[in-house]
């Protein structure tokens, strides 16, 4: 404990964070009373590595890439499967699964055993698949993988366990089931041809057993050479030649006809009775022209010929077969033929595959189909056939994620029980109609709600501007609400706004959202650089959006002078001008014009999310990087790489818009060389100009051209860790700057010496409500002012970006240099990046990218070197992004050095909270925490009035920043803690209704919900911890004292992506996720690592974009352009994560055959039984061959499969069938016992009549 001590007061007087800023002045020097010491600080950890465990729980969305489908007309459970290897399992709402080959092999053919439990999978590396499923995660039973010859088609007839597989060859093989072993009875392709044909027939395209009999195999071959083989025989039966190539083959359900899709866009029926011709061809789309040809039409690819009892004519089902002349701009087709009417239902996306549903699993009885599954592209839908006008039905599932491209995820646990209901209600007004009114008919399984359930919401932005909130409570997932945020704006026009060249396609793109569930605020963020401040009401509204214009567009890299052609007085009197209102017709010039317009007009707002304000940077606009808003401050605050804003929603005014650079002052924690002496010019200002000049002559100066040249950062320098530890003081500041009145001009004699940014000395000197004043940045000359550290809600508010009144005199302003600036050096930053390409041999060594360029593919954010023109280059959400998306390679170190592109710090994360704005401060206030991409952690206090009353009278002031922390890499994230180690949440407001009905008799209030972090009653301490996380290491500090408490190096070889500070079995610990694919845990506020697990290596940009930790020990991330995966790293939830999963398997009886009839059966109705074990067992058609296939055996056999499904229902359920079973082999017992009495009668009879006819005749007589 001693040594432990010692090493706290060694943190205590090296940290870098233990020094503070000189705006603290004398007054920071020592810390309270009751100010907390390291020493104070015992939080007792509960967390250990033994409550950490990684696994995927469930994905949903629509399958990448699907490639087939498989139903089991018995249990009713659907599987779809993808070229990536993927096979998911569907049945009623709750009952998803999803499990995927090892191999990543795509998968070509599904075959379920129907009412077994088992699925049979064919994949494209010529292995078959047997999966069990009688367990909640289905699991590979056994495996064939095929050497020599290619998988084409499988066929596994009803209640067999012989699977017939066709290959590319043209032969048949014959696997069993049960021992997963080819038999040596294989149907060779030239034995089912005749001898005199001399070219291949092509691979098998279709197998089928005929209806009729069994023992009859139906092999159809690409080329149009269809065979029936005899298996009993070992002979061909009949052979049919057509000239186009066959596609698919369906039999009528009396197996004396059959149907066959043709690559002529014909279908063509056959006859057993005659097999040398087709009874009928018909084109269903295609005409006879004038001249007597027929018109090309496209393929049919898949024809189903299903009969029905309530019609006597039958269902013909089909995909494709369009003309060419008609199909050019047509939608891909599914086409219904009953009896005489056609109809063609229009697909948005390509048929991958489609499924006829019958009520019946067997093929000889009348099919009666009821509806038809369509697997798209990128959809899943199914058509009621039992309807004329055949409307699809509601899709239970979410399959829709992607109906826009998703570009940015927020996932909320232990959200407040109230919201889902709400936002479910508002939702269902927004659905659509003309469904069937039938159920879903994919409704097997069993699923019940978990005991361990708790409210859980997924947001999900997308390309179009659209925001979807999704329940997923109980690892399911449900549509609940969608917001447009693109009604919030003006259509625009082809060709107007600035950025039309760059965001045509997706200008209203979400790129983040904060969304606070208890105030139910909602703000989103746009790719157009615009912020939208959404407040929800469940009445309508007609009300005029307010819009606000920020220009957060600095050059840090000009020093400032004064301009040669500006003669006004600094600062101008108040009542000789008024600024246009933000958003005012005529208030901007073309250069400030923002890239979208939002509506003017008063609006009608439907119950739901209704947009209150929109922000948005102009000229030119660069995408933001960060964003915060707090309900019980009415604050919100955003940046970009240029510097951050704060917006007062409530009063909407601009308070704070000043660059990075300005929020360090004299604090500049790194030491920046000046830049050569440039050109003079010829100063005209007057005296006032004058002064500032001189007040910036040596201490701004220095700071403007900082960016000129920085130190080189890299890992494996010494120096870096001493730059970092020095004083932010460290940067020369003039002694007499603050303690010499002469050196200063009688105007800003009297500034106090404790602001530290020049912006707030002047703000601070400004008196009057209405006063503005020219701000020493490199602001256009349409943008002059900013309303900061004393905005006055009696004034005008802030017209950020918009033109001074013409004739009004206005204050002289400060101009920079334009081109021509040398280069610099500048440590790299996570949010600082430029787009990479895919990377070639010929990169930096070892193949890394920078980081710079791997996060701005992050964030869809481009950042700008200062030698390069400002265009906006967003990113390109669509398909034909995705070999760009998909390039990754992990950078060397987070300090990588850039001596060719030199970009601009900036604000990287945003943090409303209850602290202590300056160090040794005896009460918490209300601060916005700002991190920075070079690692630099900024805190600003806010002032905010107490009461309601005064809250929207009364200005709110943000005092002047100081740097209290410094870290290696762009800071990620903040959090707070109390001296008990409890996690410490920003305050709020209590939502009420906007537009709910007034009482006179009552004000309204707003009730706050604060958590401000007051003495700990069992530490007997004031003051919190802070939790500061970037790219590279973690650090725990103490406030109001500023000290480090902790600090561990997260990574050395890589850097991390996302962290967040999560609840977990009680506790808090920090999350974070690498650009290597690990997943990590610390403790809080020990940062003692917890796990560490090596999850997936990222190669795919969407993963990093859209991962994101929540409470309860979950996450999720886009595992492709179409599906969320979600997982757990909770021991807890995964032990209980095979009872929150449905049941895949059910028991139940299989429909029993339909009767034939007595006389039907007995005069040879039927064929004789067909016994397969008997033909394709190893008795009597041999092994096959060993180099034929492998196999490879599963962890679990057969018979463990079958009891799998242990529990007393199951048991139940299986003796209850086995009962029944029993009598009816019984019933069948006594029906054959009758049938061989009468035999017996008959026989009787006969003989007895033969004795009689030869009784008396002699032996020489017969």
């Amino acid at each position: 404990m001693k040594k432990f001590r010692k090493v706290l007061d060694g943190l205590s007087s090296s940290s870098p964070g233990g020094v503070a800023s000189p705006s603290c002045g004398s007054a920071a020097g020592t810390p309270t009373a009751h100010a907390p010491t390291p020493l104070d600080i015992h939080v007792q950890e509960t967390l250990v590595s033994e409550n950490f465990h990684l696994c995927k729980t469930v994905r949903h969305g629509f399958p990448y890439q699907p490639t087939c489908l498989a139903f089991d007309p018995v249990q009713k459970i659907l599987a779809i499967g993808s070229r990536t290897g993927g096979i998911r399992i569907l049945g009623r709402p709750g009952v998803d699964c999803y499990s995927q080959h090892e191999s990543g092999a795509a998968v070509l053919q599904l075959q379920f055993l129907i009412n077994e439990g088992a699925l049979v999978t064919a994949c494209a590396d010529d292995t078959l698949h047997l999966w069990n499923l009688r367990q909640r995660r289905p699991a590979i039973l056994h495996s064939l993988k095929f050497n020599r010859e290619r998988i084409t088609f499988c066929h596994l007839p009803f209640q067999s366990k012989w699977l017939y597989v066709g290959t590319e060859r043209g032969n048949t093989h014959i696997v069993n089931i049960e021992s997963f072993v080819l038999s040596g009875y294989v149907i060779m392709w030239n034995k089912a041809i005749e001898l005199a044909t001399k070219t291949h027939p092509g691979p098998v395209v279709h197998l089928s057993d005929s209806p009729k009999d069994e023992g009859k195999l139906l092999i159809g071959f690409e080329s149009g050479t269809v065979v029936q083989w005899d298996l009993r025989a070992k002979k061909v039966d009949f052979r049919i030649y057509y000239d186009e190539a066959i596609h698919s083959v369906s039999w009528h359900h009396e197996g004396k006809q059959f149907m066959c899709s043709h690559s002529d866009g014909s279908l063509t029926v056959w006859n057993l009775r005659n097999t040398s011709r087709p009874i009928q061809v018909t084109y269903p789309h295609g005409k006879i022209l004038k001249d007597g040809r027929k018109e090309s039409c496209k393929p049919i690819l898949k024809v189903e010929y299903k009969t029905s009892r309530n019609s006597s004519e039958p269902f013909i089902i089909f995909s494709g077969g369009l003309s060419y002349d008609k199909a050019g701009g047509r939608r891909p087709t599914l086409t219904i033929m009953h009896g005489k009417a056609i109809t063609v239902l229009e697909m948005d996306h390509p048929i991958v595959e489609f499924l006829v549903l019958c009520d019946t699993p067997y093929s000889n009885e009348v099919q009666d189909p009821y509806a038809v599954v369509v697997l798209l592209e990128k959809d899943f839908i199914v058509v009621d056939l039992t309807q004329s006008n055949f409307p699809i039905f509601e899709n239970p599932y979410p399959m829709d994620i992607h109906e826009s491209p998703v570009t940015c995820t927020a996932y909320f646990a232990q959200c407040p029980p109230d919201i889902i209901p709400i936002l479910y209600s508002i939702g269902a007004k927004q659905k659509k109609t003309g469904y069937s009114h039938k159920e879903w008919p994919v409704s097997g399984g069993t699923w019940t709600l978990g005991s361990q359930t708790y409210p859980e919401i997924i947001v999900t932005g997308h390309a179009d501007g659209t925001v979807k909130f999704w329940d997923a409570s109980a690892i399911t997932l449900q549509m609940l609400y969608k917001l447009k945020t693109s009604k919030v704006f003006e259509k625009p026009k082809a060709g107007e706004g600035r950025t039309t060249e760059v965001l045509d396609e997706d200008p209203y793109a979400v790129q983040m959202v904060s969304w606070c569930p208890h105030s139910r605020l909602f703000c989103v963020v746009g790719i157009s650089a615009h912020v939208i401040l959404y407040r929800f009401s469940k009445h309508d509204a007609n009300t005029q959006i307010a819009s606000l214009e920020v220009r957060l567009q600095f050059d840090s890299d000009d020093a400032v002078s004064p301009s040669e052609n500006e003669n006004n007085p600094c600062f101008s009197d108040p009542s000789s001008h008024s600024p246009l209102q933000p958003g005012s017709p005529g208030s901007a010039t073309p250069d400030s014009v923002p890239g979208l317009r939002v509506k003017s007009r008063a609006l009608r707002m439907p119950p739901g999310y209704q947009a209150e304000l929109v922000v948005q940077l102009v000229c030119p606009p660069q995408q933001i990087t960060s964003l915060d808003i707090n309900s019980a401050y009415g604050l919100l605050a955003f940046g970009n790489c240029n510097g951050v804003a704060v917006v007062d929603y409530l009063q909407k005014t601009i308070l704070m818009c000043v660059s990075t650079l300005d929020l360090y002052g004299a604090a500049d924690p790194y030491q920046r060389l000046t830049r050569s002496p440039r050109r003079n010019r010829q100063s005209t200002s007057d005296f006032c100009m004058r002064g500032l000049s001189h007040f910036y002559s040596d201490s701004k100066k220095r700071i403007r051209t900082s960016y000129q040249s920085l130190t080189e950062l890299s890992d494996n320098q010494v120096s870096i860790d001493m730059e970092r530890t020095k004083s932010p003081t460290s940067v020369p500041y003039p002694s007499s700057l603050h303690n010499d009145p002469r050196s200063m001009p009688e105007p800003l004699a009297s500034l106090r010496a404790s602001h530290c940014s020049p912006v707030f000395y002047l703000l601070d000197n400004v008196k009057g409500p209405g006063r503005k004043l020219s701000l020493p940045t490199d602001l256009k000359p349409d943008l002059d002012h900013v309303n900061g550290h004393c905005t006055s809600p009696t004034s005008q508010p802030c017209s950020m970006g918009k033109p001074r009144i013409p004739g009004v005199p206005e204050g002289p302003r400060l101009t920079r240099r334009g081109p021509g600036r040398p280069p610099f050096r500048k440590a790299q930053s996570a949010a600082c990046m430029e787009i990479s390409l895919p990377v070639s041999s010929h990169t930096e060594v070892g193949g890394c990218a920078s980081r710079r360029a791997m996060l701005q593919q992050l964030h869809g954010v481009s950042m700008y070197s200062h030698d390069e023109h400002h265009t906006t280059t967003p990113y390109n959400w669509s398909e034909r992004a995705e070999s760009r998306e998909n390039s990754f390679s992990r950078s060397r170190s987070s300090s990588v050095s850039s001596i060719d592109r030199d970009t601009k710090e900036a604000v990287t994360t945003l943090q409303f909270g209850e602290s202590y704005g300056r160090k040794g401060e005896p009460l918490p206030s209300a601060c916005l925490w700002v991190g920075t991409s070079l690692g630099v952690v900024l805190l600003l206090p806010i002032s905010i009035p107490a009461e309601d009353e005064d809250r929207m009278e009364e200005p709110v002031t943000i005092g002047p920043s100081s740097t209290v922390l410094m870290l290696k890499g762009s800071v990620l994230r903040f959090a707070f803690l109390d001296c008990g180690g409890a996690l410490i949440q920003s305050p709020y407001e209590v939502w009420r209704d906007p537009n709910g009905p007034e009482d006179p008799d009552r004000t309204r209030r707003r009730k706050l919900v604060n958590f401000s972090p007051w003495p700990s009653h069992e530490a007997g301490v004031d003051g919190h911890m802070a939790v500061v996380c970037s790219e590279k290491q973690a650090k725990v500090m103490l406030m109001p004292s500023q000290t480090v408490l902790f600090a561990h190096n997260v990574t050395e070889s890589s850097f991390i992506l996302r962290a967040d500070v999560v609840s977990v079995c009680s506790s808090v610990c920090l999350a974070c996720f690498c650009a290597n694919g690990h997943v990590m845990t610390l403790s809080l506020p020990s940062l003692r690592p917890l796990m560490d697990i090596n999850y997936l290596p990222l190669t795919d940009m969407r993963i990093a974009r859209t991962f994101v930790f929540t409470n309860g020990g979950q996450a999720l991330y886009l595992s492709s352009p179409t599906e969320i995966q979600r997982i757990t790293y909770s021991q807890e939830m995964a032990d209980n994560l095979q009872d929150m999963l449905g049941e895949l398997f059910t028991p139940i009886e299989t429909p029993e055959a339909q009767n034939k009839g007595f006389l039907k059966g007995f005069f040879g109705g039927n064929a004789q039984p067909f016994d397969r074990e008997e033909l394709f067992g190893e008795a009597a058609a041999g092994k096959a061959s060993r180099s034929l296939a492998q196999h490879i055996p599963g962890p679990m056999g057969l018979e463990n499969m079958k009891a799998a499904a242990g529990g007393v229902v199951g048991d139940l359920a299986r003796a209850r069938i086995a009962l029944d079973q029993r009598g009816e082999r019984l019933g069948e017992l006594e029906e054959r016992t009758a049938l061989m009495m009468n035999s017996a009668e008959i026989f009787s009879t006969h003989a007895h009549q033969v004795m009689l006819k030869h009784k008396d005749k002699k032996w020489y007589q017969l």
